[in-house]
């Protein structure tokens, strides 16, 4: 992966789990700091994935811009290292324009490729990944990814169970190379730095976390999700990467197999809190400076004073 900015770029990430207002503070300082948008999340990438990913609209930004939202369909699936080089181009461009960039976004592994890198792998090997595919077909995913978990703990722990793509993956690198893809990408992690990055994990009490995410739920469902999915359903596969993430995939099951919209926002709240609880996992694993505090905490005058000193702060 090519260098996208000196490693002396800083570069602030606002992250921590989904539903703890990410977007919300990155606007509030965007604002304060005359700074522009960069958006690492898996989903909102994707044109027509809006409400299920609580992706931004115009008035919510009020002018401010957003790179890396609506950059591909669905059909097309983008990767981390696909990320990480659309990311090096919108920080160059923001930086250009003597703005600040404010990168915002939970997903862990695209967040990894932008601030790290991410471990060279073998290319795909067609015969392998037909196999494995035909077996993903044939035995069902969740049971290729029992076979990833006793192969490979560290990677499947960061896979869903249905998301064929990724499992497929892991347990291609694994019979490619004979070592796990989970050691090898946290051996890696431990490698320079692209850029010279803080980033705040946002905290939320887990309490006040819960309830945040059963009324985006509500608000979700409400607000048109259902429809949503089912216009996304008239053209892509059920199995489509996009359409396994949470939210996306509860609906799709409510819509093709007949689970009650009451049974679906049960499973969207508890697939939710699990997703919340792995991307705090994941941040406890990443080496760098981490900055765990409050949006109160941010935004206060010796947070906004923090802020000023780090972008101000030279490299050596």
């Amino acid at each position: 992966m090519s260098q996208g900015a000196p490693p002396e770029q800083p570069l602030l990430v606002i992250t921590g789990p989904t539903a703890s207002g990410k977007t919300s503070l990155g606007l509030a300082l965007a604002r304060h700091f005359d700074g522009e948008l960069i958006g690492a999340d898996s989903v909102q990438v994707y044109r027509g994935f809006d409400i299920g990913s609580s992706k931004p609209n115009a008035s919510e930004l009020a002018g401010i811009r957003h790179h890396l939202l609506d950059v591909r369909d669905a059909d097309h699936p983008l990767d981390a290292v696909d990320f990480a080089a659309l990311a090096d181009a919108a920080i160059r461009e923001v930086v250009a324009r003597g703005r600040v960039p404010i990168v915002v976004g939970g997903s862990g592994l695209w967040l990894r490729a932008l601030l790290r890198g991410l471990v060279q792998l073998p290319p795909v090997d067609p015969q392998l990944r037909e196999r494995l595919d035909g077996e993903a077909r044939a035995l069902g995913t969740p049971a290729l990814h029992e076979r990833l978990k006793a192969l490979d703990p560290l990677a499947a722990k960061d896979i869903h169970p249905n998301d064929r793509v990724r499992v497929v993956r892991a347990l291609e690198v694994h019979e490619q190379t004979g070592s796990p893809l989970g050691a090898l990408r946290a051996s890696h992690a431990l490698g320079a730095p692209r850029y010279r990055a803080l980033r705040i994990a946002l905290e939320v009490p887990p309490e006040e976390l819960t309830q945040r995410i059963a009324a985006r739920t509500r608000q979700m469902l409400s607000g048109g999700l259902v429809d949503e999915v089912r216009g996304l359903l008239t053209r892509l596969p059920r199995d489509a990467r996009a359409l396994g993430s949470v939210g996306y995939r509860e609906v799709v099951e409510h819509l093709c197999d007949g689970i009650t919209l009451e049974e679906t926002e049960h499973k969207i709240n508890q697939a939710t809190r699990i997703y919340a609880r792995r991307q705090r996992t994941w941040l406890n694993n990443e080496p760098g400076e981490l900055w765990r505090a409050s949006r109160e905490d941010v935004l206060s005058p010796a947070g906004i004073e923090r802020l000023r000193l780090f972008w101000s702060r030279t490299s050596g």
